[in-house]
């Protein structure tokens, strides 16, 4: 394997924190909470319970760091730890993600977008109007970038369940979108 640099941003910040050091531990906590808040926030939708999910996310995330193994960046390691732990606290609160019955489908791809319709805030919206479970796959796919195999692990379901929650998702987006 090539060493790539980028797998060892802040790497002496880690190796230290490894080590219990907690002022590198806070410097690691800085520069990563307001982007897993963000991710956070995106899955559960409450500021508190995002708040405290991060929170849960970096305690474990100290507590196991000697397991991180530059195999990825900081960050998506980190990420991946928030992105469980948020969809944890949802089946916790027994909010439902996923509320299809599992069967393959062949889905046609929705019609295209016009470009004048792709404004930031009006998708944003648009997302936050969707039942939310398709919310969840949106932004596990679109926005994180998990792929369906993931999602599907993450979410305990099939990677066929994925990808129709997705393009039924993604449909309902832009008849949203296209509507506004």
């Amino acid at each position: 394997m090539v060493n790539n640099p980028i797998l060892f941003t802040h790497k002496e910040l880690i190796e230290k924190s490894k080590l219990g050091d907690r002022k590198m531990q806070y410097k690691l906590y800085s520069l990563y909470v307001d982007a897993m808040f963000n991710v956070s926030i995106r899955i559960v939708k409450v500021k508190e319970d995002a708040e405290d999910v991060v929170q849960d996310s970096f305690t474990d995330a100290f507590k196991h760091l000697n397991t991180f193994k530059y195999q990825s960046t900081f960050g998506a390691w980190l990420k991946r730890i928030v992105v469980n732990k948020s969809i944890n606290y949802l089946k916790v609160k027994r909010i439902p993600l996923v509320a299809i019955e599992e069967q393959d489908y062949w889905i046609s791809e929705p019609e295209e977008v016009d470009e004048k319709q792709l404004d930031v805030s009006k998708i944003k919206k648009a997302i936050n109007t969707l039942p939310k479970g398709y919310q969840t796959i949106i932004n596990l796919y679109l926005i994180e970038g998990y792929d369906h195999n993931e999602i599907g692990d993450i979410l305990e379901i099939s990677v066929s369940t994925s990808k129709s929650q997705y393009h039924r998702a993604k449909k309902k987006l832009v008849e949203l979108i296209g509507s506004k």
